[in-house]
């Protein structure tokens, strides 16, 4: 029977598979799979969200113009150079749509973020995967795995779901030493976590090169997840690529009312961050003492390394912590099969999962 057939390479792509939401057992469950805000949104936000219900029947503003210029204070950069849409992954594609195409390949490194090889592969661009060091991207690979074909390299910052950080200066050296044709994408969804001396996610490169985009999501410290909201700061010529082919409103109005509001409650943003500062260090402390190795994460979550001895594996123990409705992310798709990632939650949820995980070490 004949029938629509996708462009070549189309059912080549794995599709991304969320995290679990339900451990289908009775009592509560505490999920920790998505890297979501342990403190929840500002109460601003959800307020000013909630202000919109009445005129749910109005078109948002196409171009996003008071949100951007909010992003603008935040972050001391001109409104003029961001784009704002339907969480940062949208954007991203957005930009793969417009640079990649057959015979055109991107590079991203052993565990990077899994939208960015659905990105490359739906354009029918060939994915180049660049080694790691220490669970780290690696300037000198990534730069090794650079041919004439390449168009972008994907760098998230810190890494998800490693955790882990290229130094501002290692950053610095890779986009010099890429030829000036490869877009840099650096997406910085998680750099409000990281407050290591030696990191920047990116706003002084993008200012002061012509081939450096960085992308920010509301879903994580601004806990906006449910609304779907992000944007892109990038020099003016892919700006105004961007626009010219983006969906024409592409961020809905409550979402950005609430994005406004937040960007505003700066005490909120604060406590989250110090929140998540105080409880990684004490899950990572908590569960290297069980004997298990913990990566060095600078973002709002740890990886967990598990043993291959039968009954100690991150398969055993995801399946333990989901019967006590304790639902981790299970990274085996990010070529980490004994790994298992763990969100930093509330304190109740972090206290649960540490003393289930120390039951479970103990388990004959």
């Amino acid at each position: 029977m004949s029938r629509p057939v996708p462009k070549p390479g189309i059912l080549d792509i794995a599709p991304y598979v969320p995290g679990k939401s339900g451990a289908g057992v009775h009592g509560r469950v505490f999920k920790l799979s998505a890297n979501e805000a342990a403190l929840g949104p500002s109460p601003k936000a959800v307020e000013a969200f909630s202000r919109t219900a009445s005129g749910l029947e109005i078109y948002p503003d196409g171009s996003a113009r008071l949100l951007r210029e909010a992003i603008g204070r935040a972050f001391d950069i001109d409104p003029a150079n961001v784009v704002c849409g339907v969480g940062s992954g949208e954007l991203l594609h957005t930009i793969a749509n417009i640079y990649l195409g057959p015979g055109d390949e991107a590079i991203h490194t052993t565990h990077g973020f899994l939208l960015y090889p659905i990105a490359t592969m739906s354009n029918g661009a060939t994915n180049v995967i660049a080694p790691e060091k220490n669970f780290t991207a690696d300037a000198d690979a990534i730069l090794a795995a650079v041919t004439p074909r390449t168009k972008i390299v994907w760098l998230a910052n810190p890494n998800n779901p490693t955790g882990t950080y290229m130094t501002a200066a290692e950053v610095r050296r890779l986009r010099k030493n890429l030829p000036p044709q490869v877009l840099l994408v650096l997406d910085a969804a998680y750099a409000d976590f990281c407050s290591n001396a030696d990191y920047e996610a990116g706003i002084e490169l993008v200012k002061e090169t012509d081939n450096t985009v960085m992308a920010r999501t509301f879903s994580k410290i601004h806990g906006l997840a449910a609304v779907r909201l992000g944007f892109i700061f990038g020099p003016s010529h892919l700006i105004d690529v961007v626009n010219r082919v983006r969906d024409p409103f592409n961020s809905n109005g409550p979402a950005m009312q609430a994005a406004i509001a937040s960007l505003a409650d700066t005490a909120h943003y604060k406590a989250a961050q110090a929140h998540n500062e105080k409880w990684r260090t004490w899950l990572t402390d908590e569960v290297s003492k069980l004997g298990l190795i913990v990566t060095p994460s600078a973002a709002n979550f740890i990886l967990i390394h598990f043993p291959t001895t039968p009954g100690k594996t991150a398969a055993d123990a995801d399946a333990f912590l989901t019967q006590r409705g304790l639902i981790l992310r299970a990274v085996a798709a990010y070529k980490l099969p004994q790994a298992l990632r763990l969100s930093v939650g509330t304190e109740e949820a972090n206290r649960l999962v540490v003393e289930a995980l120390r039951e479970f070490m103990r388990a004959a």
